[in-house]
């Protein structure tokens, strides 16, 4: 195994979402949405970091994070890939865990197995991510990659669309020389929806937590729970992911 002395979890966070609006700071049990993602990351025993924007309506999310004695960055809104690279320069990390703050029932067991994966197959130039051989429900999202691809992105990426979704240049391999792994389960649970984005998302996020507790369950009791309950899966089934 090689040794990598820095690595963190970015989370990148903002109120001005479209769609729903303060979704982030929207409550379940008189828990922000933003809680349950911060304190289920924890599960990773990894350092985390809150990347937000300048603007005076994240001002709440530094406020949470205050609260909460969690370090955070402020930067561009529209230039994320910006906004992540500084903070990863900020906090001196080598290897970078990229996830977004709208999934509240993320599992960061299953983030701390997938990072020992790399780790142990550790060259800067690896991708690893869950998101694009699709086999986890969206929610359950993440992407490591080593602080020089980001670099990297970071310097040569132009596309609009590059630098509002961080990782782009890096997985669709523009440089041609990313290694590109996927972390996948046998069973296919691509179907199920349980990021928050819409106010379906946060009907079913909340009955979850409320009627299941499923803010105490792992990605597979969580899977588990949906095959079940078709009605719960009918809740946000309309519902379609942004495209980049």
């Amino acid at each position: 195994m090689k040794t990598i002395k820095r690595v963190g979890i970015i989370t990148q966070a903002r109120m001005t979402s479209t769609r729903l609006p303060g979704k982030i700071l929207k409550r379940v049990k008189d828990i922000s949405i933003l809680k349950y993602h911060i304190d289920r990351l924890k599960w990773s025993e990894l350092a985390v970091y809150v990347a937000t924007t300048i603007n005076d309506t994240d001002n709440p999310v530094i406020e949470f994070c205050l609260h909460e004695n969690l370090p955070t960055f402020r930067g561009s809104e529209n230039n994320v890939l910006s906004r992540y690279y500084e903070c990863a320069k900020q906090n001196h990390l080598e290897i970078v865990i990229r996830v977004t703050s709208d999934c509240p029932l993320i599992d960061g067991h299953l983030i701390k197995k997938a990072y020992t994966y790399y780790l142990d197959h550790f060259q800067h130039n690896l991708y690893y991510s869950n998101c694009h051989q699709r086999t986890f429900p969206r929610g359950f999202d993440f992407e490591i990659f080593s602080f020089q691809l980001l670099e990297e992105a970071y310097q040569k990426a132009v596309m609009p669309s590059d630098l509002e979704h961080v990782t782009p240049y890096i997985h669709q391999n523009r440089n041609g020389n990313v290694s590109i792994e996927h972390f996948t389960i046998e069973s296919n649970a691509s179907q199920y929806r349980i990021t928050l984005d819409t106010p379906e998302d946060f009907e079913l996020i909340k009955i979850l937590i409320e009627k299941y507790g499923a803010d105490k369950l792992n990605y597979d009791a969580i899977i588990s729970l949906l095959e079940q309950h078709p009605e719960l899966i009918a809740i946000n089934t309309n519902v379609h992911q942004k495209t980049i």
